[in-house]
């Protein structure tokens, strides 16, 4: 028995993929998609550490607060400036980075990360935090590792479907590779990127969060992105602060939203304007403040350790608050986790100190409400509750805290969503409606490759059709005819009306295939990489009752696609 060739492999495995259920071949992806990402974010911190450890004093990677007075001015401006630069450089589109990014090309273009974005999220999120802007690493790790995934899905030409599993398995190995946290990273990029759980998904996401994890440790060690003390809480007489913490955290979070949000909208849009004036903030607010600049992780583990008095954290809350939300709302290509934690770890560890004064006998100290707060936090800022609880239980490896840290995430994620009406940050940035959660029909229509219910058994035959022909090639069972004409398929019917027409005693030598009688439907085209959501899309739009599959290479049919295949498909889902 003759072999298949290599394309013929990789075409049997791309069909494979068109169906929702392809878990070997999905794993493979998640296997290469860790790879990938965990590549990506290494190279990344690799050249930030080397840029702040240079250029920080004591080669420390996060001494901000060693810099003299001028140089915590200038230094963000400087860094913005460059950021002009580099927009200037590039098309308007090409600008937008981050996890916000990611969601609405998941909405709206079904995974597929544009290559020059990521570049811009590169080299953008490196000036960023190497000047000292108040942002996080792991946003831009999200984009990085979703847009090296969703490459590689494009390099290879698979099936949207598929395309939108890894930029599920980059999001959750990108998480996985910046926090050392691969059981938040799965959770994260299932609640927060693709918004939904499935068992398919949840077997490629899982694969690329180890073996991002594994890569990182190799490199970094097994050390966490924190030092945790051991905390625990000493008494349940404390459960009533434990619930003032999730609301004070809960109205944070709104506040950092909602300001995000305004300073967005209400600041003069251009990036000309809008960098130097984050840069302008964050330099002003650092002369006094320079636990404010960089990602700020030495500060969160001095917060831990209760070695920050309650006054400073209270005016650090602030403060971190105005520069964070300057930096999001403004359009620095960096993250926002960071700053969210920082603001969580600051508000936390004050009610921390509280608790002492509260209390007579032993309390549980200003590190263990950090690490509520940090928890807290997360969850209320990404409506993520589920992942913000993973990342809390992996960082402290504490049992204890559990019941404390669900109390505290629920409160704070109802709080700031149902009380203060603030949904995840991305979702008030994006609008709404776009990054809500979508319906259980359109999720299953997403996850299943138009190749996987298109009927393939079809023949192409000129509109001028000769009898000879005609029997000659529907020999074989095959269900529909395409018509052809200029090259193009234009019309589909089925094949045995034409058989039938076949068996007339008076039959032509040459049959227009237009002129017999048979039930002719109007066709437009589909890639074979589309969902069976952009086929129900493309019905619509295109006015017609049925697909033809178009081959990558060709403009002939590999399949048809009907509204009654896909009828079929709803009530698999319904």
């Amino acid at each position: 028995m003759r072999r298949p060739s290599p394309p013929q492999i990789m075409n049997q495995f791309r069909l494979r993929l068109a169906n929702a259920e392809a878990v070997p071949q999905l794993a493979l992806l998640g296997i290469l998609s860790g790879l990938i990402t965990g590549a990506v974010i290494i190279l990344f911190r690799q050249l930030l550490g080397w840029m702040l450890g240079t250029g920080l004093p004591e080669g420390n990677d996060e001494n901000f607060e060693g810099l003299a007075d001028h140089w915590r001015l200038l230094l963000p401006i400087a860094g913005s400036l460059v950021l002009v630069l580099l927009f200037a450089l590039i098309a308007p589109r090409h600008r937008q980075t981050g996890i916000a990014h990611v969601i609405e090309r998941m909405a709206l273009h079904q995974g597929h990360l544009p290559f020059k974005n990521m570049l811009v999220q590169f080299v953008g999120a490196l000036i960023a935090l190497a000047s000292g802007h108040s942002s996080g690493r792991e946003g831009p790790a999200v984009h990085l590792g979703a847009a090296g995934s969703s490459g590689l899905g494009h390099w290879l030409r698979l099936p949207n479907n598929s395309v939108r599993t890894l930029v599920g398995c980059g999001s959750a190995a990108a998480i996985s590779a910046a926090f050392n946290t691969p059981i938040a990273g799965v959770i994260f990029a299932m609640e927060v990127v693709m918004m939904e759980y499935t068992i398919s998904g949840f077997i490629p996401v899982i694969l690329a969060s180890v073996i991002a994890a594994f890569m990182t440790a190799l490199v970094y060690g097994s050390e966490h992105a924190f030092v945790i003390p051991l905390i625990e809480m000493r008494t349940l007489l404390e459960f009533p602060l434990v619930i003032l913490c999730g609301l004070a955290i809960g109205c944070l979070a709104a506040s950092f939203i909602w300001l995000s949000k305004q300073i967005n909208r209400r600041a003069p849009s251009p990036y000309w304007f809008r960098l130097p004036l984050a840069g302008v903030l964050t330099g002003l607010v650092a002369l006094q403040f320079p636990q404010v600049m960089g990602i700020g992780y030495d500060t969160i583990s001095d917060i831990l350790f209760n070695t920050v008095g309650l006054e400073f954290l209270l005016l650090l809350v602030l403060a971190k608050l105005l520069v964070s939300a300057a930096a999001c709302g403004l359009g620095v290509p960096a993250g926002t986790i960071g700053p969210s934690l920082f603001l969580g770890a600051c508000l936390g560890g004050a009610i921390g100190l509280i608790s002492q004064i509260l209390y007579s006998g032993p309390s549980s100290g200003s590190g263990f409400y950090a690490m509520l707060g940090m928890g807290a936090m997360m969850a209320a800022v990404l409506q993520a509750p589920l992942a913000a609880l993973m990342a809390v239980m992996e960082l402290t490896h504490n049992p204890n805290i559990i019941l404390p840290a669900m109390l505290a995430v629920v409160i704070a994620s109802l709080t700031s969503r149902y009380l203060l009406g603030q949904g995840s940050l991305f979702a008030e940035l994006l609008g709404r409606e776009m990054a809500d959660p979508r319906s259980l029909l359109e999720q299953g229509l997403h996850r299943e490759g138009v190749a996987n219910i298109m009927d393939g058994g079809l023949v192409h035959l000129p509109r001028q059709c000769p009898l000879a022909l005609a029997q000659e090639l529907l020999r074989d069972a095959h269900k529909w005819v395409v018509v052809v004409e200029e090259e193009s398929p234009r019309w589909i019917f089925r094949a045995d009306e034409l058989r039938l027409q076949m068996t007339e005693p008076d039959r032509p030598e040459a049959l227009d295939l237009l002129s017999i009688p048979a039930l002719r439907k109007d066709i437009a085209p589909i890639s074979d990489q589309a969902t069976v959501q952009e086929a129900l899309q493309a019905l619509h739009d295109a006015g017609t009752e049925a697909l033809y599959v178009r081959d990558r290479k060709s403009n002939r049919a590999i399949g048809i696609v009907t509204q009654e295949f896909i009828q079929q498909h709803y009530r698999l889902y319904q």
